[in-house]
């Protein structure tokens, strides 16, 4: 059973970096600069959720890590950014699901998650700029974490409905 667990999440560390690098790859359409769609925050939340929090930020740190050095930016800005956002996104979905999981629906915690991604890449870029004006660029991210979260948070519901397992159990 450990060896299938290992593997599975395995698939789903390669399957989140190639969500990170088709992200990358796409011309960003919004109308904030730097502004995504979260596409590997969908196996964050899936593995938190159906794996747990010590799974989950197994993962996260390996796509962070293997992705930043696939696409070249290991040590960058962008890396930084990358690891700030994804760490505070999960450690938040993580308390919100175990602790509040009455309180919030799996699209409200990955809303959360989309809100704290944000929040911790643009107090990480005004720490690196050393430019605590950055914050006013918060508002505008935090407002496109309400869509760009519900559909991370669909997307999930729908996977786990097509894998056919209960996401209500812990």
């Amino acid at each position: 059973m450990k060896l299938k667990k290992q593997l599975t999440l395995s698939l789903l560390v390669a399957g989140a970096i190639v969500l990170h690098i088709v992200e990358v790859m796409l011309p960003a359409f919004l109308v904030i600069p730097g502004a995504k769609l979260g596409l590997a925050n969908i196996i964050t939340l899936f593995v938190l959720l159906y794996f747990g929090f010590k799974s989950a930020i197994t993962v996260i740190t390996l796509r962070i890590f293997l992705s930043s050095l696939l696409i070249g930016t290991f040590f960058s800005i962008s890396f930084f950014l990358s690891l700030t956002g994804g760490l505070l996104s999960l450690l938040v979905m993580g308390f919100a699901y175990y602790f509040y999981s009455y309180k919030f629906s799996i699209i409200g915690i990955s809303v959360l998650g989309a809100a704290f991604h944000n929040f911790g890449q643009v107090v990480m870029a005004s720490i690196i700029i050393n430019n605590w004006r950055l914050i006013f660029y918060l508002p505008y991210l935090l407002l496109l974490s309400l869509p760009t979260g519900i559909f991370v948070g669909l997307v999930v519901i729908k996977l786990s409905n097509y894998l056919e397992f209960d996401l209500s159990k812990k």
